[in-house]
Formats: C-alpha cells, sequence, structure tokens
C-alpha cells in the first residue's frame, strides 16, 4: 500500500445541518408548488395586467397551450384534464410549508451570521473584476480553488443571494396577493403590484426566474463536480479529493 493511499482523507465543512435540511425541504416544497402552479397555469393559461382579467379582455400574453377549461378560447379543439381542484389544495400547503421552512433558515441565517459570511460580498468582491475572472475559470473548467471548498464563490453568492432575497420573497408575496383574504387585509400591497392580476402574472414570471435558477444551479453542481457537491448537501462535508 503506498503512503498516499495510507494518508487519511481530509474532509472540509461545507453546510451545516441546519442549511442541508432546510435546502432538500425546500426542493421538495419548490418540485410540488411547480406541479401543482403548472395544473392551475392549465385552467386558464392566459395573463392580465391590473385587478381583473377574463377571457373578453385581452390578455398580457398567453401560454399556447390547451386549457383544462372549454371555456377558455386556446385555438385547440380540445381541453385538458381538469386537475384544478387537488392543484390547488397542495399548492397551498407546499407554499406554507416553503415560507415556514424559509423562516427558520432566514432567522438562523440572521442569528448564526451565515448570511453575513457565506452570501453577502466579501473584502475584494465588489467590483466586476472577481465575477468576471470566475466566469472565465468556469468556461475554462477550471478546477476549484482552495478556499472554495468550504465557502461559496463570488458568482454562488451573487445567485444564491438573489434568490433568498429579492425571488422568494417576490414569489411569496405575489402569490398571498392572489388570495382574497390577504387582498381584504393588505390592499395597498395588492394595489401596489399593480392589482390581482397582475400579481398572478408576476408570480407567473418569478417562478419562472426561480426554474432557470433551479437549471443553472444543477448545471453547475454537475460541472463543479456532482459527486462532491452532492456528498455535501447531504453529509455536510467534502473530502479533499472531491473539494479540488
Amino acid at each position: 500500500m503506498s503512503a498516499t493511499a495510507s494518508l487519511p482523507q481530509i474532509k472540509t465543512r461545507r453546510h451545516t445541518g441546519l442549511v442541508r435540511i432546510t435546502h432538500w425541504l425546500t426542493f421538495v416544497c419548490f418540485v410540488a408548488l411547480l406541479v401543482t402552479g403548472a395544473e392551475i397555469v392549465i385552467s386558464h393559461p392566459r395573463f392580465y395586467w391590473g385587478e381583473t382579467g377574463n377571457v373578453n379582455m385581452q390578455p398580457a400574453f398567453v401560454i399556447p397551450i390547451p386549457a383544462s377549461r372549454d371555456t377558455v378560447p386556446t385555438g385547440y379543439g380540445y381541453v385538458m384534464p381538469d386537475q384544478n381542484g387537488w392543484s390547488r389544495a397542495l399548492h397551498f400547503e407546499a407554499a406554507w410549508a416553503m415560507v415556514l421552512t424559509g423562516l427558520v433558515y432566514g432567522i438562523a441565517g440572521m442569528v448564526t451570521g451565515h448570511f453575513r459570511r457565506h452570501l453577502l460580498p466579501g473584502r475584494g468582491e465588489w467590483s466586476w473584476r472577481p465575477y468576471g475572472r470566475r466566469i472565465a475559470q468556469y468556461l475554462r473548467m477550471a478546477p476549484l480553488a482552495a478556499d472554495e471548498a468550504g465557502a461559496y464563490n463570488v458568482l454562488q453568492k451573487a445567485a444564491y443571494a438573489g434568490v433568498v432575497f429579492v425571488l422568494f420573497p417576490a414569489v411569496i408575496v405575489t402569490g398571498l396577493a392572489l388570495s382574497p383574504g390577504f387582498n381584504a387585509a393588505f390592499p395597498w400591497i395588492v394595489d401596489g403590484l399593480g392589482g390581482r392580476q397582475s400579481a398572478r402574472t408576476l408570480h407567473f414570471l418569478v417562478t419562472i426566474a426561480l426554474v432557470l435558477f433551479l437549471l443553472v444551479h444543477v448545471l453547475m453542481v454537475a460541472v463543479s463536480g456532482f459527486r462532491g457537491r452532492m456528498r455535501a448537501m447531504i453529509t455536510g462535508s467534502v473530502d479533499g479529493e472531491d473539494g479540488r
């Protein structure tokens, strides 16, 4: 047995238990929301701007798919199966599960300093230069730097901070604005979004942005070393070989 093979693997701590648990809970909730949200959209794949919207009004845009209701004109000669009932119920439950998960993650992130240490830009990361340099490293398929085994790089920080502090709050607020109860309690928020139909349109667009983030996130995990990154998000640690 060689001397190198007999050396113990050096493990680097990458994710805390709370980050890992909330990560996977958020993923499960997001998939449930995505599936049920798609079923809800199929019932009326037309989007409007303002307080009201119906088939007699000019939509802002239309998704070119058949609807699950024969009262919605789509130009297709058939309708999709109507799954609107169970999808709305599960969408509501998954949304609150994700909100509670996000609250736990957010409170813990502030208390433990996770946001300050891992998501906010550090010294020398407030200019475009480190971002351009990291993009070039991705394009060259360059191996991870030594300090990236246990930390996020500048692009990851920007992406994750954008999701945590911008996209997730936006998708929650625009989703709540679709509720008649929320509309009655906080009409100024709904009015600020442009009305309930505007909130629905914004909710859909923010969801598309989150889906694009998810696709890029999975691609970057694969580029950076799928086995090591998945092990880190499951066990919390990455060994020396996977870290490189």
